[in-house]
């Protein structure tokens, strides 16, 4: 969803930095923030003198020009009065769109949205360093900053004017578990007293490293506790700037895993798996291990298409029905589409479905993405649909862009019914004696214990969508190693698990419907260096340059098959009552506790 940008107020103080020398400090001055630099009159007769030189000459230059065009006079034909009336508009309009225009939206260009918004935002100070830096209630108008000496801060730090903040005594003594150079201690310094934001030591270092190494010893100061065991150096910052995490000060360790082979379609994935949960990697492993022996299982892609669901209000119920009729009209089909696809070249509407709450209407759209999730690819559709639809229903206020109908990172009956992302069913038939030697149960007990467990236990829990075991499981640890949004696992896991006795009772058919698995092979975390890397081993990097959506689409297929054999080992350990042995012996740590935490 686009971050709408505000501007900065009108009034205010900024502050002009020094050039820095090696002992030189630095000294905010405060300066008017649109005025592009000191002017000998007072502001106010500057601005006025400029006014009226630029409406005169105007007025002067309109009305020679008519004389010429009545006397048939070239227009290129100037006198040195005409030259210097030009001369002087140039001048007074070059200053007057310095100090009301491009000063303050060039100086907004430089940050991103997010950064926009911190730097406006009027939270009252909280535990989150930017927070404490940048509010507006610890502003101040001149602050003394000692200089650090690194090159690459002479250069590029630009330091804003907020008090200094005093850290607690505790928070002075707290101790940095990794050394600094003495000029980066003097930016923690400067960012723990206020003069230089959190937010911005990317963008003023140059240095994204190095940016995270300060920002992580600062908060260690502010809040006088240890981040001693969080990892920070190691790690491409530069690959998440922007996209993925902002004001970083490291990256948590998960263990990634593999199952597998997993026989699927006739092909063989070796699926990563990141989780700190013991016992699911094997789990997942053996159920891939019964599938395999037994032939492999199959999957179909049923449908594939991301929603996004905004919400409009009109003066009236029979209005917003007269919209509603409107783009359910298959005659303006062809017209939506054409406006919906101008915001990407794999964007390709497929549907409008539309619902009216008085006179509010909630209209999902609904389109393929290619091997991106899409999010922001169906959401600029909408935009463009929106605008157009402005023309003919100039009364219709949109409220928002995202109206919950379409319904993302929340578990709701449409994406249950409906779907989106993307729609697969995955079946495997499992043989008798693999029933029994590898899972250790039989077909019998699997078909009662799914039937009482999965679809009984879950009706009388009044789930919805999670009529299976552990789906949740298998998405979040493949979502988490080949960087997909884990929120998404929320509805990409409902998932209804069958399974009958089939060839005479002998032989047991299992099958796991997922109708919202929401995933993308291009875009966001898919692009970071280990989760490239997972991409890489199941074959579905990057975005397929034979077919725009068949990644993505056999990555869907991967993730329902790991479900399947997660499902069918975790009902064959609860059907032979291995369930709590297992988890003991494998998911129970042997060591001393006591002696690890401090």
């Amino acid at each position: 969803m686009d971050v709408r940008r505000r501007s900065l107020p009108a009034s205010g103080d900024s502050v002009k930095t020094q050039k820095l020398n090696k002992n030189d400090t630095l000294t905010a001055t405060p300066t008017h923030s649109h005025a592009p630099s000191q002017t000998l009159l007072p502001l106010y007769l500057t601005n006025a003198l400029f006014f009226a030189l630029f409406f005169s000459v105007a007025y002067f230059l309109l009305h020679r020009w008519r004389d010429k065009i009545r006397t048939s006079t070239p227009l290129h034909a100037v006198t040195p009065s005409e030259t210097a009336a030009i001369v002087s508009l140039v001048a007074s309009a070059v200053y007057l769109l310095g100090f009301f225009g491009f000063a303050s939206r060039a100086s907004l260009d430089e940050l991103s949205d997010e950064e926009t918004i911190l730097r406006e935002d009027s939270r009252t100070p909280g535990p989150c360093p930017a927070a404490l830096l940048d509010s507006p209630a610890s502003k101040k108008k001149h602050n003394q900053i000692p200089l650090p000496r690194s090159k690459s801060v002479d250069k590029s730090v630009e330091l804003s004017n907020p008090p200094p903040l005093k850290p607690s005594n505790e928070a002075a003594r707290a101790p940095s578990p990794i050394s600094l150079s003495p000029e980066d201690d003097e930016v923690v310094e400067a960012v723990v007293s206020g003069s230089v934001p959190s937010y911005a030591l990317e963008s003023r270092l140059g240095d994204c490293g190095r940016a995270a190494t300060i920002r992580r010893a600062a908060v260690q100061r502010l809040t006088g506790r240890s981040l001693e065991g969080l990892p920070v150096q190691g790690f491409d910052y530069d690959s998440i700037l922007g996209q993925c995490c902002e004001m970083p000060i490291g990256f948590v360790q998960i263990p990634v895993g593999v199952a597998g082979p997993l026989l699927l379609d006739g092909k063989e994935y070796t699926v990563p798996m990141a989780t700190t949960e013991g016992c699911l990697v094997a789990s997942t492993n053996r159920g891939c291990k019964a599938i395999y022996v037994s032939g492999g299982a199959s999957s179909v892609l049923l449908r594939d298409g991301m929603t996004r669901a905004p919400v409009v209000r009109l003066p009236s119920a029979q209005r917003a029905a007269q919209l509603k009729f409107f783009l359910e009209d298959p005659l303006n089909y062809d017209s939506l589409a054409v406006v919906f696809n101008k915001s990407s070249r794999f964007a390709r509407l497929q549907s409008i479905q539309c619902a009216i709450a008085g006179k509010n209407l909630y209209m999902r759209f609904r389109c393929s993405t290619g091997d991106a999730m899409g999010m922001n690819m169906v959401s600029k559709g909408v935009q463009n649909v929106l605008d157009f639809l402005q023309t003919d229903f100039p009364d219709m206020d949109v409220i928002g862009i995202s109206g919950n109908f379409c319904s993302d990172k929340k578990a709701a009956a449409v994406n249950w019914i409906e779907g989106r992302g993307k729609s697969v069913v995955c079946e495997a038939i499992i043989k008798e004696e693999v029933v029994n030697k590898v899972l250790k149960t039989s077909v019998e007990a699997l078909v009662e214990l799914n039937m009482l467990k999965n679809l009984t236990g879950s009706a009388m829990a009044g789930a919805l969508g999670g009529f299976n075991a552990h789906a949740s499981n298998i998405v979040s640890a493949i979502y988490i190693a080949t960087g997909q949004d884990p929120a998404q696992n929320v509805e990409s896991s409902h998932c209804i698990t069958m399974m009958e006795a089939v060839n005479g009772g002998k032989d047991l058919h299992v099958s796991v419907t997922m109708p919202s698995i929401e995933v993308g092979t291009v875009g966001g975390g898919t692009q970071l260096a280990s989760q490239s890397a997972c991409l890489n081993l199941l074959g579905v990097k990057g975005a397929s340059t034979e077919s725009p959506g068949a990644n993505s689409r056999l990555l869907a297929t991967i993730v329902a098959g790991s479900v399947l054999a997660g499902e069918l080992s975790l009902m064959s350990a609860i059907a032979a009552g291995q369930l709590v042995k297992s988890h003991m012996k494998y998911n129970r740590s042997n060591r001393d506790m006591s002696k690890i935490v401090p």
